[in-house]
């Protein structure tokens, strides 16, 4: 037996990653926020504009299960839309997140 190679915690990340490859994911992609006052909130109707706080063209955030995972672009297919995938987030910043 090689006791090395046990020690190595990705050694058998084959076989653990399988138990979960069921489990769920609820993805969400967010295209930016704002915060209103309720006055201007309930002054909403059809057709009105609600200025976000990113601008346009800049990346959109994607989350799994509410944690920031990866940043893209919107993209259009088969009359749906989508998102290309331009960044995975870093595992540093995914933990620096956790704080906030």
């Amino acid at each position: 037996m090689n006791t090395a190679a046990n020690q190595d915690s990705n050694y058998d990340a084959p076989e653990n990653l399988e138990m979960v490859m069921d489990i769920p994911v609820e993805l969400s992609v967010e295209l930016g926020r704002t915060k209103l006052l309720i006055r201007d909130f309930l002054q909403l109707s059809q057709g009105s504009v609600v200025e976000l706080d990113k601008l346009a063209g800049e990346s959109l955030d994607m989350y799994a299960n509410g944690r920031l995972v990866a940043r893209g672009v919107v993209v259009s297919v088969r009359e749906k839309y989508g998102i290309r995938l331009t960044e995975i987030v870093s595992r540093t910043e995914r933990i620096e997140k956790l704080g906030k």
